[in-house]
């Protein structure tokens, strides 16, 4: 075809068709700007959002109110240096936060560039380059060897080998004659043609997708639980509270006096380490999965990953190479495997981008070296023909006619053979792809043998499933590819469960009802995982492609394995850097030891707010006044709950299946352990008030050592649950606590900040907390059975 004649096409049967119809010669200059206005740009719309709005927000949510309370009543009641450290402490919350941004927006622009920048586009006849992002529907469009297809397009003429696999997942090149539909994104693997577009910009397949994952969303379970404790303790506090000025106004406690006791009971409420320990300890896990070749994008997605019971894992580049292999290679009468791929492999291209030809080139590399036959002439492969020729001379000049392509126009060149045929049908009902390679006089040719391709799986891929299994994840492969392809590979790596029927994904479907869902679209996979997560399932979603992007965005943890692309990495909240799948293994034992200790930092902060909140109004009951100050309160805040985020350092044992956030048992347990822990606390307070008759500045720093040490206590307590002991502490555990203990001795003994107390008192208490700990080291474990706490 020449740069200027245009193959017009019959006329279209519908409005949509008629519109992006190509005009002979292209559309006009005019018709072309008046179309740009109507149907926008061809390009993805800006959304990003501020860096200073995204820092503002982190200021709003519960956590931050309730220090923002605390800084104002602080202010009101004059007390600068307090509102002052507890400004610090909310900023500080604030810069950790910003860690766990979304990367919707690099998602984004990862799609963006995987769009061509340019395009060969025929207007008022006559050929020119312009930008992509002014094509319209309607446009004549040349595409060429390696370019990127710039828009959804229908081929007009000419022929080309393109690459659907990061949008569809396809695993093989299809070949494109006049009238295949392809679309934005997709790469020129061979061969040149000329399309009109059909869409652009977010009306391409393309766009949709990006679409999707500017939408999708899914609150963490780390978020969730967060919101959970902060609700439960606002509650208890206000309940508290109420209690506080009810008793104070019954005791005639002056009004001066009572907003201190509110204050402290605030203060008290506030897990204020709590959003900081949970970033803390996915960054710690996410350095330990970096050196175990996974990255993570988002590190909610690391204690994520210890929650997740169901993982949706993509075949083509995830469970598989991604790279076509010759699997089967079936020898005619009187020849052997080694010599049929010797034949296919002359006439194959060399050097080639198809991925046929070079991957039976490979096969037979060995062969090709050594054998004595020479290709005179070469035929390259014709998708009108569907097939290749090659010409070769032996070492005695004897001429050989080489024939390779589809089976059925092969056959019919070639002397008939059952046996091939029968073979032929065996291997295409698998889902191989099979070839037809003849050979002989070019009168005479007789069928040579068979060639079988497939994507086979990784090597790991089986091991993976069957660990996967053996951690309780339930593992269903996702696909674009075809039923009976994807059942050989489902099979191969241990995924023996039913094939999903084609169709709409029912809004109630479980993971456990299929094994395989094949032949779905970008979109079918968003809404998978959405139903999944509907059904009360966490969800893992691994892929490769920019057809996997919006799954891997609304997934709890989206996967992106090593050979994935931009987009897919982008939206994912892991990355596995490394060959093979070993990666997501280790991610979810990671994420279980992560898990597991910020439940501990939850639970003991839970049951210290309470402990702490009760003893404000058991204090009130004994005394007529409030055992506790706002000041020491935030020195307990800065020496309790910020040392206590050692616990993500601390040593634990992974739980053999997958983890779950239970607010409402870790409550009851917090209150269960706590009413314990009251009691030390409270008795502690009854000792100092009537035996050893302190005064009320007295009691308020005996009231501190008794939370620091009952506190430590009931830490170190709770770290093993279902046994007496956990495992050793962490070097990081042990010197926060040595170092929370020495404050408190230091502060309550030498009068700093409180009121002075004898150091046989001090040393009292802390031989009475050691003791405390044992007794609830045998406590803990029929409650933690019983509330099913691992």
């Amino acid at each position: 075809m020449s740069d200027t004649a245009v193959v017009t096409p019959a006329p279209p049967a519908d409005e949509t068709a008629v519109s992006n119809a190509p005009a002979p010669g292209g559309l006009s200059s005019g018709e072309a700007r008046q179309r740009l206005a109507q149907s926008g740009p061809n390009a993805m719309p800006d959304t990003s959002v501020h860096p200073l709005r995204t820092a503002i927000g982190k200021f709003w949510s519960p956590v931050p109110w309730m220090l923002e309370a605390a800084i104002v009543l602080q202010l009101v009641l004059g007390k600068y240096v307090e509102a002052g450290i507890i400004a610090g402490l909310l900023v500080f919350n604030a810069v950790l936060g910003l860690f766990q941004e979304s990367r919707a927006q690099a998602t984004l622009a990862a799609l963006k560039s995987r769009l061509a920048l340019n395009a060969s586009v025929c207007r008022d006849g006559t050929w020119s380059t312009i930008a992509a992002a002014d094509l319209v529907p309607g446009d004549v469009v040349k595409l060429s060897l390696g370019g990127i297809v710039a828009a959804d397009m229908r081929l007009l003429s000419g022929n080309a080998l393109l690459d659907h696999s990061m949008l569809t997942g396809e695993s093989v090149p299809i070949e494109a004659t006049a009238g295949t539909q392809t679309f934005a994104g997709a790469l020129v693997r061979r061969g040149a043609a000329v399309a009109v577009v059909t869409a652009t910009g977010t009306k391409t397949r393309f766009g949709r997708t990006a679409e999707l994952v500017r939408t999708a969303h899914v609150v963490s379970s780390q978020q969730k639980a967060v919101l959970l404790v902060v609700r439960n303790l606002a509650l208890f506090s206000g309940v508290v509270i109420v209690l506080l000025i009810g008793g104070a106004l019954y005791l005639r406690i002056p009004f001066a006096d009572i907003i201190p006791l509110v204050l402290t009971a605030v203060l008290a409420s506030i897990p204020v380490a709590l959003p900081a320990t949970f970033t803390l300890s996915a960054a710690l896990g996410a350095r330990a999965l970096a050196a175990r070749g996974v990255l993570s994008t988002r590190l909610t997605a690391v204690d994520e990953a210890g929650t997740v019971d169901v993982l949706c894992a993509d075949k083509t580049g995830t469970l598989t190479r991604n790279a076509l292999t010759v699997t089967t290679v079936w020898p005619g009468p009187g020849l052997d495997k080694g010599h049929v791929l010797l034949l296919a492999a002359l006439a194959s291209a060399e050097g080639s981008q198809d991925p046929v030809d070079s991957s039976i080139r490979a096969a037979a590399s060995d062969d090709i070296k050594a054998t004595a036959l020479k290709v005179t002439d070469f035929t390259p492969f014709d998708p009108a023909k569907k097939m290749s020729e090659a010409s070769a001379t032996d070492s005695s000049g004897a001429t050989l006619k080489i024939v390779k392509g589809a089976f059925a126009v092969v056959a019919a060149l070639a002397e008939p053979s059952p046996a091939a045929a029968a073979q032929a049908s065996e291997l295409e009902g698998k889902g191989f792809r099979v070839l037809a390679v003849a050979t002989g006089a070019p009168s005479a040719l007789k069928l040579a043998g068979l060639i079988a391709l497939s994507d086979p799986p990784r090597d790991d891929s089986a091991a993976l499933v069957t660990e996967l299994h053996g951690l309780g994840v339930q593992v269903v492969m996702v696909t674009g590819d075809a039923p009976a392809t994807a059942a050989i590979v489902a099979h191969a790596v241990g995924l023996d469960g039913a094939t999903c029927p084609p169709g709409a994904i029912p809004a109630d479907i479980r993971p456990d009802a299929y094994a395989v869902f094949a032949g779905v679209l970008p979109e079918d996979k968003y809404k998978l995982v959405k139903a999944f997560q509907h059904g009360g399932h966490i969800v893992g979603m691994c892929g490769d492609g920019a057809n996997d992007a919006p799954a891997l965005r609304q997934a709890q943890i989206g996967i992106a394995v090593s050979t994935a692309t931009d987009v897919a990495k982008s939206a994912a909240g892991m990355v596995l850097t490394e060959p093979g799948l070993r990666g997501i293994v280790a991610a979810v034992k990671e994420g279980r030891v992560t898990f597991q200790r910020i439940q501990t930092y939850t639970l003991n902060s839970i049951l210290k707010k309470i402990v702490t909140s009760m003893l404000l109004v058991m204090g009130l009951v004994m005394t007529g006044q409030a055992v506790l100050t706002p000041l020491l309160m935030v020195i307990l805040m800065i020496a309790g709950d910020f040392l206590a985020m050692s616990l993500t350092t601390d040593n634990v044992d992974p739980s053999p299946t997958p983890n779950a956030w239970k607010i409402g048992n870790l409550t009851l347990a917090g209150i269960a352990i706590g009413v314990a822990l009251l009691a030390f606390c409270g008795g502690g307070l009854a000792i100092g008030h009537y035996v050893l008759h302190l005064g009320i500045d007295g009691l308020r720093t005996l009231t501190f050592v008794l939370l620091v040490f009952g506190s430590q206590a009931t830490l170190y307590a709770i770290r093993g649950r279902r046994k007496m002991w956990g495992p050793r502490p962490s070097l990081w555990l042990i010197v926060s606590s040595v170092a929370d203990i020495l404050i408190a001795l230091i502060l309550a003994v030498g009068g700093i900040a409180m009121a002075p107390i004898s150091a046989e008192v001090a040393a009292c208490v802390l031989v009475a907390a050691i003791v405390f700990s044992v007794a609830l080291n045998a406590l803990k474990i029929p409650i933690f059975r019983q509330l099913n706490i691992a």
